[in-house]
């Protein structure tokens, strides 16, 4: 053999040997996001709900007790997918309904796009709510190899049915939504959800094929109404008096479960050692469906801590500093820089993002990159589930010792909030206001108090306070000059809200299924 040839043999071991280290150095990435999960209901937050899943993965990982999420479901899901707050695509009110006809504007660069780029295989197993009026809106259409779930908000756990009213047509209509890539997917009535997907997550990691890293999305139905689980995951919850919270606590039972299997095929095909596994909520819990946020203020829809502030966590073998717990800021925002810098990916392709790459803050427990999160800023805000039993007060022109703000640059009477260092301002009415009482058997909406009134601009401490009990603009005026100036900028910068009447033509009709019609 000459030397040449030697020479060649030389290269062509070194550069085999540089791209099998490169692709080793990719990790596997497992996403799980459950829906409306409330801040008390994971058994490290001291619920009476046991998660030994949940409890025992985040304790070998880091949990993220600073974290935020968006107040429902399309805006969590808009900008874990973006990277970009919901102010940047017109997605500031509401949810995706099933009849509008929108979705995530087709001109942005999706995370699972950035990952498909990245070298990775890319699959989504559950909840879209992204919108789906178009093909091109569509899981398959936006960057995921494949895709098994639902289109729209909430379901039917068993049959798979979705009812949505379409008054232009004066009906209510029931059809099926269940998609396998972008057919209906047919043959699942009878399948528990939380069981179906879990079971559908783990059959795409037993199949992975290991010459490409694994970008998996599992968007969980579980734990978001109707309230209905197997009864055998009823049983340890009898002594939960309250109908709802009792039914919710077997759901959350099978989601934990579900994790845990999830978490078991990683660690059975393989996979587990090179894999970064993220869990997180899409916003807080809903009262009104057993859900609880306790000692945080508010609920679901709402910009009080109880809406925004997420259970989250990360595990991983790759970590750092496995087995602590991180109270630096961060956003959902933040985990499409995160992990496509982790996949050794780039984001030179998507518009300017909020996000920010903590890996380091996560992995090292570095300092969060992040100093200032927009929670929202929604100008037709309505809260479509008022507090029970009281009427929330709020008298816009109050002012506070001698401070106002009604003439600021920004309109204190729109619905926003915004975190800067230790520092919260929101303004405008956030939403339901109460403490809902720590669940105890009894009716969790019971023993309410009147609040006090609410005032159009609200500062509170909440690294000090977190149950925003301490209104204290008047102490601060500074610090609100600054917020609102900040808000005003964000408003400066945000697209028209985009929230198009219902399209009668979206109609499946009868013996049907929800899907695109445009």
């Amino acid at each position: 053999m000459s030397f040449l040839d030697l020479l060649h043999i030389f290269i062509v071991s070194s550069c085999l040997s540089a791209f099998t280290e490169v692709t080793a150095a990719q990790p596997h990435i497992v996403f799980i996001m459950a829906d409306d999960y409330g801040w008390y209901d994971v058994g490290y937050h001291g619920s009476e709900i046991k998660t030994p899943h949940l409890d025992k993965l985040s304790a070998s990982g880091v949990r993220l007790e600073n974290y935020y999420v968006q107040p429902i479901c399309s805006p969590s899901r808009n900008q874990l997918m973006t990277g970009r707050y919901q102010i940047r695509t017109g997605m500031q009110h509401q949810i995706i309904w099933p009849c509008q006809p929108y979705c995530v504007p087709l001109d942005e660069t999706l995370l699972p796009q950035l990952m498909k780029n990245a070298g990775y295989s890319t699959h989504m197993v559950g909840k879209w709510h992204l919108g789906m009026y178009k093909a091109d809106c569509l899981p398959t259409r936006r960057g995921f190899d494949s895709y098994f779930g639902y289109l729209t908000g909430s379901e039917h756990y068993y049959n798979h049915v979705h009812c949505v009213p379409i008054p232009s047509l004066n009906l209510t209509r029931c059809a099926l939504d269940m998609r396998e890539g972008e057919e209906v997917a047919t043959g699942y009535k009878g399948v528990y959800s939380t069981e179906l997907f879990s079971e559908r997550a783990a059959s795409v990691i037993k199949t992975h094929k290991s010459n490409k890293p694994l970008f998996l999305y599992v968007a969980l139905q579980a734990v978001h109404a109707p309230l209905d689980v197997p009864e055998r995951y009823l049983s340890p919850y009898s002594f939960i008096k309250d109908h709802n919270r009792r039914v919710y606590a077997g759901m959350v039972l099978a989601m934990d479960e579900a994790v845990g299997n999830i978490t078991l095929a990683l660690k059975e095909s393989g996979l587990w050692e090179n894999t970064v596994l993220v869990f997180s909520t899409d916003n807080g819990g809903q009262t009104m469906a057993g859900g609880s946020n306790w000692p945080l203020r508010g609920r679901k829809v709402t910009l009080w801590e109880g809406g925004v502030r997420g259970v989250g966590f990360v595990a991983s073998p790759l970590l750092d500093r496995p087995g602590t717990v991180s109270r630096e800021l961060i956003h959902v925002s933040d985990w499409l820089p995160t992990l496509v810098t982790l996949a050794g990916g780039s984001t030179n392709s998507t518009k300017p993002l909020d996000g920010f790459n903590v890996w380091n803050t996560i992995s090292k427990g570095h300092a969060s990159p992040r100093l200032e999160l927009l929670h929202n800023i929604d100008p037709l805000f309505d809260d479509p589930s008022p507090c029970p039993g009281i009427k929330s007060k709020l008298t816009l022109a109050q002012t506070d010792g001698g401070n106002s703000w009604a003439y600021s640059g920004f309109n204190v009477s729109i619905h926003a909030a915004i975190r800067w260092s230790n520092w919260k301002l929101l303004t405008g009415y956030p939403g339901c206001d109460i403490w809902f009482p720590q669940p105890d058997g009894n009716n969790s909406e019971s023993n309410i108090h009147e609040m006090h009134p609410l005032k159009p601009v609200m500062l509170f401490d909440v690294e000090k306070d977190p149950e925003e009990r301490t209104e204290l603009s008047a102490k601060f005026p500074a610090v609100v000059d600054y917020l609102l100036n900040r808000l005003d900028v964000y408003q400066k910068q945000a697209l028209p809200v985009n929230f198009p009447d219902d399209d009668p033509k979206c109609d499946p009709g009868p013996g049907g299924a929800w899907g695109p019609w445009a």
